[in-house]
């Protein structure tokens, strides 16, 4: 276990309240919110956050999401558990959270407009961006 370097969230709550409410924001928006959480939950595999992916698997699960289906979130791209909406989603996702080498290409964001509204897709935007930020804060941090 490590020691919290800073308690950012206490320290600068100017910023830190504001990025809450934006996830507030999310789970009123059209988006279901277990489609966010996996969002949520497959961006901190990538980035490698030991607490959000507590924090997720734990919402996901309390949601009734499958064991199996948790399982296999790491290969979703081969895995038989995930729909296309699913797929597109974590794909973006995908590409935003390696943003450096994938620049958010067409071949992941031409899907999206087949299978989500415009503010879906602004919304999955937000989601992923976010929990980008709070992975890196959470690791940087040491939470």
């Amino acid at each position: 276990m490590t020691t919290l370097r800073l308690p950012y969230y206490t320290l600068s709550p100017a910023v830190y309240t504001p990025m809450t409410q934006a996830l507030q924001g999310l789970e009123k928006g059209p988006l279901a919110n277990e489609l966010i959480e996996l969002v949520f939950l497959r961006v901190s595999q990538i980035n490698g956050c030991a607490y959000c992916l507590v924090l997720h698997t734990k919402a996901l699960r309390k949601s009734g999401m499958e064991q199996i289906k948790l399982d296999a979130l790491a290969g979703w791209k081969v895995s038989e558990y995930f729909s296309e909406k699913e797929r597109a989603a974590l794909a973006w996702a995908e590409s935003l959270t390696l943003i450096a080498d994938s620049q958010a290409g067409d071949d992941v964001y031409q899907p999206l407009l087949k299978l989500f509204t415009a503010e879906e897709i602004a919304d999955l935007t937000f989601a992923a961006s976010l929990m980008n930020a709070f992975n890196r804060l959470a690791i940087s941090m040491r939470q």
